[in-house]
Formats: structure tokens, C-alpha cells, sequence
């Protein structure tokens, strides 16, 4: 559905046009209206959801709590909503955000199928124009950016995958329509937390499947289950509970850091601890762990060498079950797939693993995939690898600021922001869960909310005044920039090559390392973002 469009052949003007219709774009819909602004948003796809209309993949569900993840804003929601699962999948979440935007009444203001293409901001009105693929342009004093941090999808550039005369996706591009692997035989490229998802799922029915593996990941149980009625109303009373807990926890989960520290406890409590991790539901075993293992190479030693005795024990084939044992990181530096019986896939008779280092794909053929050893046929290929995380999605659009300067070109070597919300050289541009914001190391929701809610404080105090530029001052930009370098030096995460350092094996010359999120904390990040509203936006610079 695309909007009605203006009769005028005029450009149409808002006071906020916000880029994408996910949970943030969602939200700061509803809080420009809320603060009186006229807002559109334009959001790609034919539906809201964001990373949940996207994800289609059989598996996909997330890995936060069910009940932390949805929004707290509004207590009637919280009221008619009711969880089916700890651990809630796609089509829920889905029709979560779909009733979100129905009962606000969203959908009048955002026009659908529209791809943004290029934004360029105006110095002569101080205005962004922002262009759409199919002709359509228009005007606005601010421009949000809610584009996420996960959806650029990485498409793989094998020689061949145009000849396959089967149907070939990435996990991200989901076809609509009910896949069925019932007996096919089926290849997925990619080991991942996607992957690691799909990859339980497919096996179940298919004839064959073939897992094609590079880098191996730690993965660690989710221990989903449904939630009865009882359940739910016991959360629904203990909502504000809930909430404060996010807030105040390091990363927005339910969990957080054991106090103590894992090599000053003796050997019997340091197992204890991680025996009941290991079969909690969720994140505990990675964020509410013993406060060093992210931070100390010898205790993170002794949790991944915990981990790996598990793999070791559910995995059947001793020499396959070293070949899902990561060597080149350890547990928690990269992102944790979360996961329900993945390793037992691996002790079907219908599985098989390639690991693509010692047979490396040459290419895809009319019938599969072509190693250097053989060719495996297939009837079915996923790519399921991974993203263009971060910036990908802020390099698919032309913003050009008010230098005449590209933000690609800016940020060539990587980002630098103030506060992850904003870029010197951008003006009245905001970047919801943008690089170096404390959603990207996040329980997203519970981020985005603080977020929009500090974005649009900020907003409507402009829109009352005769204020019509806002930038960022360079000085506070390369403060805050040093600060989010010098909050991960601390952590493992630092010494380890992953999207979360910029570095992504599957794009060429993307090897550099140059921190892309956030760690110093929400609480602290929380304080930060306050502190700077109460000076007056110390940073910007408004005339």
C-alpha cells in the first residue's frame, strides 16, 4: 500500500520524515505526533516490522525475553497484549507490530514501497529533501534515520549462483510464500545466529542438508517454552518491575553481571554457576555471567573451555564436534547464537557439515554447489550470510550534508558520531540505534525507547522556539568518539574480529578493525544523553 499523494505538483513538506517503519520508526511515529509535529514515514517494505517483516526464515524469534522486548510506553498495550512464548517467533512479533500500528492508527502517515535513495540537505532553508526510488521526493526540517543496524543483507558473490536452476534466497529476503523442504535436499551457507536458527528447523523435514561452515560460533541454549495465561498475568503485574530492571541492567536485559569474578571464586562455585546458566532460558549465560569474562582472557578461558565441554558432550562424532568448537575466539567476544538442539542436528543421518577452509566453494552450478573436492547437488540454497552490519545500511543511501560531503565518505574509515544520534557536518539529521549508540550493544526495544523519547524531547523543545538549524559540534563529536573507543578497550571484544569491530570476512578489504557500537553501558549511556539535555543540548550548536 503506498499513501495517497499530494494533488499539488508541489514537493510536500513535514516537520519530521522519519526512514524506515520498524520498532523505532514505529515509536518515533507516535511520539512526533504525540509533541504535535507533522511526521511521514517511508519504509521499504509493504508492511511495518522492520527486521520482523524481513526475517521471515523459519526459526527467526528472538532471543530477548518476550516480555522485555515489546514496548512499555503504553499501558493499554501492555493490557491487551499477551505473550504466547518466552521466546516469541516471527509471525507473533509480526502481528505484535502490526497491532501496534493499528491500534495508534500508523499506517495513515507512512507511505509504503518506498526505497530512499538520497537525502540532501538544503543550506539555503535549512531543510533535507529526501528522494525516493520511484520519483517521489519530499521536504522536512528534521530527518530520522531508523534504518537498524541489520538490514543490509550480504549477499554472497559466488561465480555460478545466476545458473542454479533451483530457488535461492538469502535468509533476509524470505519469500513470502510457505518454503517446503520435505524431500528436498537443501544447502545453507553460513553458521551464524540466522543460520543457527534455520538450521534446526530445515533438518527436521528435509531429505538431505548439507551446512557449509567457515567460522564456527559458540553457541548456547535459549530453553524457549510457551507462556500460560497464569504465566502472563503474573508478568502483566509485575510489568513495572520488569521495565526498571532493564533500565538499570548493563545491556537493557533482564539479566545482568554476577558481581564476582570468576577466578576469585573456587572451582566448585565457578562450574555451579555456569551449570546454572547453561540451563536457564536466555542471554544469562553471556550477560549475567561472573563480571570478568568479558574483560579477562583467563576467565574468559574457563567459561569457553566449560562451553566446549558441552558441545563435546551433545555432538556424537568426537571429530565433528571439534570442528564446531571455535579456536579463534572466545565464548561471548562475538555475538551468541542462541539455539534449540542445533548441536544434536549434527548427529542426524541426513546432516552433513562442509567445512568451506578445508574444501573451499568454487562456485554454484546448474545443479548445486561446486567445492574444491565435489559437487554436492541441491534443490534448494540459502545464503544465510549475515549483514552489512551497521554502516551497510547508512552506505545504501546518499546522505550528502551541508558541506556537499557524503556520509559514506565521512565515514570511510568508520564512524564517528555524538552520542550514536548525530554527525557533525549532517544538520537536523537524528540516527535512531545509529553506530556508537548504546542500542546496538542492546535489548533493542528498551533502548530505542530511550532513544526516541530523548530525540523527541529534544524536537519539540525546537519546534517551539525559532530554531530552524541544529548541528553537532566537531569537539563534542571526537569527545564522544574517543569515549566509545575507550570504552571497549577493556572488553574481549576489542582483540577479536567481528561485525561488532567492523570487520566482516565476506567483504573484500573489510578487515580494519573500528569499533561500531557501544559499550560503556545503557544506564551510563542513559546518564550521559540526560546530562547533555540539562546543559542546554551541550554539543549542538542551534541558530
Amino acid at each position: 500500500m503506498i499513501m495517497n499523494e499530494p494533488e499539488s505538483s508541489e514537493i510536500p513538506s513535514y516537520g519530521v520524515v522519519i526512514i524506515g517503519a520498524g520498532v523505532s520508526g514505529l515509536y518515533q511515529l507516535y511520539k512526533s505526533r504525540e509533541i504535535g509535529v507533522s511526521a511521514l514515514v517511508l519504509e521499504s517494505g509493504t508492511d511495518v516490522g522492520g527486521t520482523w517483516y524481513w526475517n521471515r526464515y523459519p526459526g527467526a524469534r528472538f532471543d530477548s525475553e518476550s516480555y522485555s522486548y515489546g514496548y512499555s510506553f503504553s499501558q493499554d498495550l501492555l493490557d491487551q497484549w499477551d505473550w504466547q512464548e518466552r521466546f516469541s517467533a516471527q509471525p507473533e512479533n509480526l502481528r505484535y507490530l502490526q497491532h501496534v500500528s493499528e491500534r495508534f492508527d500508523l499506517r495513515s502517515d507512512i507511505r509504503f514501497q518506498s526505497v530512499v535513495t538520497q537525502c540532501t540537505f538544503d543550506e539555503t532553508s535549512n531543510e533535507w529533501q529526501v528522494e525516493v526510488e520511484d520519483g517521489f521526493k519530499v521536504r522536512c526540517r528534521f530527518l530520522v534515520t531508523a534504518i537498524g543496524i541489520l538490514s543490509k543483507p550480504l549477499i554472497p558473490d559466488f561465480d555460478g549462483m545466476e545458473d542454479f536452476k533451483g530457488p535461492s534466497f538469502h535468509t533476509a529476503r524470505w519469500p513470502h510464500d510457505e518454503v517446503v523442504f520435505t524431500g528436498k535436499r537443501v544447502g545453507i551457507i553460513g553458521t551464524g545466529a540466522t543460520a543457527v536458527q534455520l538450521i534446526q528447523e530445515v533438518a527436521k523435514t528435509a531429505e538431505h542438508l548439507t551446512v557449509f561452515q567457515r567460522s564456527p560460533n559458540w553457541c548456547a541454549p535459549l530453553h524457549n517454552g510457551p507462556i500460560d495465561p497464569a504465566e502472563m498475568a503474573d508478568i502483566r503485574s509485575h510489568y513495572d518491575e520488569i521495565f526498571e530492571r532493564c533500565r538499570k541492567s548493563f545491556s537493557g536485559f533482564i539479566h545482568d553481571s554476577d558481581e564476582r569474578r570468576a577466578l576469585d571464586v573456587s572451582e566448585e562455585e565457578r562450574e555451579a554457576l555456569y551449570e546454572e546458566l547453561y540451563a536457564a532460558p536466555g542471554f544469562g549465560i553471556w550477560i549475567g555471567n561472573f563480571r570478568d569474562v568479558l574483560v579477562d582472557e583467563a576467565a574468559n578461558a574457563t567459561l569457553s573451555d566449560f562451553i566446549a565441554r558441552k558441545i563435546r558432550e551433545r555432538v556424537e562424532d568426537k571429530q565433528l564436534a571439534e570442528k564446531l568448537i571455535p579456536r579463534d575466539h572466545g565464548f561471548g567476544t562475538r555475538r551468541v547464537p542462541m539455539e534449540t538442539g542445533y548441536y544434536e542436528v549434527y548427529n542426524q543421518d541426513n546432516v552433513l557439515l562442509v567445512d568451506v577452509n578445508e574444501t573451499p566453494i568454487e562456485k554454484v552450478t546448474i545443479d548445486g554447489i561446486q567445492c574444491s573436492d565435489q559437487e554436492h547437488p541441491f534443490d534448494l540454497i540459502v545464503y544465510a550470510t549475515g549483514f552489512d552490519a551497521v554502516m551497510g545500511p547508512y552506505k545504501s543511501i546518499k546522505f550528502t550534508g551541508s558541506d556537499g560531503r557524503t556520509l559514506a565518505e565521512k565515514w570511510e574509515t568508520g564512524p564517528s558520531t555524538y552520542l550514536g544520534l548525530a554527525t557533525a557536518g549532517f544538520p537536523n539529521m537524528f540516527t535512531l540505534v545509529g553506530p556508537h549508540n548504546a542500542s546496538t550493544f542492546c535489548n533493542m526495544p528498551r533502548c530505542i525507547e530511550q532513544n526516541v523519547e530523548w530525540v523527541s524531547t529534544f524536537l519539540e523543545q525546537l519546534f517551539s522556539s525559532d530554531i530552524t538549524r541544529v548541528e553537532v559540534n566537531i569537539d563534542a563529536e571526537e569527545e564522544w568518539t574517543e569515549h566509545v573507543y575507550e570504552s571497549v578497550q577493556r572488553m574481549l571484544f576489542s582483540k577479536v574480529d567481528s561485525w561488532f569491530m567492523g570487520v566482516n570476512k565476506n567483504i573484500e578489504g573489510r578487515d580494519t578493525r573500528t569499533f561500531m557500537l557501544y559499550v560503556g553501558g545503557f544506564p551510563s549511556y542513559t546518564e550521559r544523553c540526560d546530562d547533555v539535555a540539562k546543559d542546554g543540548y551541550r554539543g549542538f550548536i542551534m541558530s
